[in-house]
């Protein structure tokens, strides 16, 4: 098995600064090193069935971070101030991935414990895009029509996304800047309220204000798709029913299934259905269920079942939200600074401690062993088609221009 550690030679990102010098010299994960022991029990005919699928169709991520995290999480915060944010691209190849939505780092990259500042996302936003530019076979995509040129000449095409709109702050216009700097997709809010709406873990829910309702009025005219993940549940009500265009919940479960405010409640989940939404079904330690205590690929399933039968086949997706590194060792790492603590119900849910989510680690393992999963679960192409892919492209279809 190899290091938990890279090697610098092997970074691939930046090729164009000196390590030591234009970053801190922390040592990050190796890419390459894999926890989860999962694997679908498949024939050789559903196995060559897998294969087959990621070669003939588009396969996207509604939500990942593809960045490689310091292999000492304690390092994370001084890591992300930097803006660097190495990403693992030749994993991702392999992946078999052909776009998947890049959220930035967020407010663990602020220069303030309140969250990014205008500054912060614009300067880490040109970074992110600085880097691809330099790396062959990676594209940024601003259409789904790029997504499948990216799949036509066998690129991965990054969609660039972020998690809460809260750094524009009562700068109406901020909206288009971030939409010419390659921005197709916004959060609302994150865990905190913004000028925007209420944040998923406030006691109080105040649902979306008036200058949210303006900021969903932009952002349909410009093409950009709303994601309501981190937002409270009026304010997903509110953004729902306020928009003219399909909304998205870019990661999360379902409520019913394991109940924390992490996840998203019925009466939401069939709203977004209703208005033509899609659901990314989340993965790293939050989407457990009571079935499966034991957080795995097993659980993260129960969740996406569970949104079949409430949402529809056609309103469902994966947006597992993995990245490179020890998930449990980040979250002990920034759960003070981004409230991870209050959105879990920890002291009232019983559920095993885990030291990864066995299956859905990184995004290098995620959709291979989804596939896997429902070829053995008995799913229908056309209906692993759709959830690995065509629910999203019907959604940036409908809301981009």
């Amino acid at each position: 098995m190899p290091s938990p550690v890279a090697r610098p030679s092997g970074y691939e990102s930046f090729p164009y600064v000196e390590r030591g010098v234009d970053f801190p010299g922390v040592e990050l994960s190796d890419p390459s090193h894999r926890r989860s022991t999962y694997a679908a029990v498949l024939d050789e005919e559903r196995a060559a069935r897998v294969e087959r699928l990621f070669a003939e169709n588009v396969i996207i991520s509604f939500h990942d971070h593809p960045q490689l995290l310091p292999s000492d999480p304690a390092e994370t915060f001084t890591y992300v101030r930097t803006k660097h944010e190495f990403t693992a691209f030749t994993e991702l190849r392999g992946a078999g991935l052909t776009a998947l939505f890049d959220k930035l780092f967020g407010a663990i990259g602020a220069t303030t414990w309140s969250g990014w500042r205008w500054d912060d996302l614009t300067t880490t936003l040109g970074m992110r895009l600085a880097d691809p530019a330099h790396q062959d076979g990676a594209v940024v995509a601003r259409a789904g029509k790029d997504i499948l040129d990216a799949k036509r000449d066998g690129h991965i095409a990054f969609i660039m996304g972020i998690e809460s709109a809260g750094a524009i702050e009562n700068e109406f216009d901020r909206i288009d800047v971030l939409y010419g700097l390659g921005i197709r997709q916004m959060g609302f809010v994150d865990a905190d309220s913004n000028t925007l709406g209420s944040g998923q873990k406030e006691p109080r829910d105040a649902g979306l204000t008036t200058f949210g309702r303006r900021a969903v009025e932009r952002m349909n005219a410009l093409g950009i798709l709303i994601d309501v993940s981190h937002a409270s549940n009026q304010t997903s009500l509110d953004a729902i029913e306020a928009s003219s265009k399909p909304i998205a919940i870019t990661h999360a479960g379902a409520r019913a299934v394991w109940p924390t405010p992490r996840m998203k409640p019925d009466d939401v989940l069939k709203a977004c259905a209703g208005h033509g939404g899609v659901l990314g079904i989340e993965a790293p330690h939050t989407t457990v269920s009571h079935d499966h205590t034991t957080h795995t690929i097993e659980s993260v399933m129960d969740h996406l079942q569970y949104a079949v039968d409430l949402m529809g086949i056609e309103h469902v997706a994966f947006g597992p939200d993995g990245f490179y590194s020890d998930h449990v060792g980040f979250h002990h790492a920034t759960s003070a600074n981004l409230g991870l603590s209050a959105l879990t119900n920890a002291g009232e849910l019983r559920y095993d401690r885990i030291a990864h989510v066995d299956g859905m680690e990184n995004p290098s393992e995620s959709f291979r062993n989804v596939a896997g999963w429902l070829v053995e679960h008995g799913y229908r192409d056309s209906d692993i088609q759709a959830v690995l892919s065509g629910n999203i492209l019907r959604l940036l279809n409908g809301v981009g221009r």
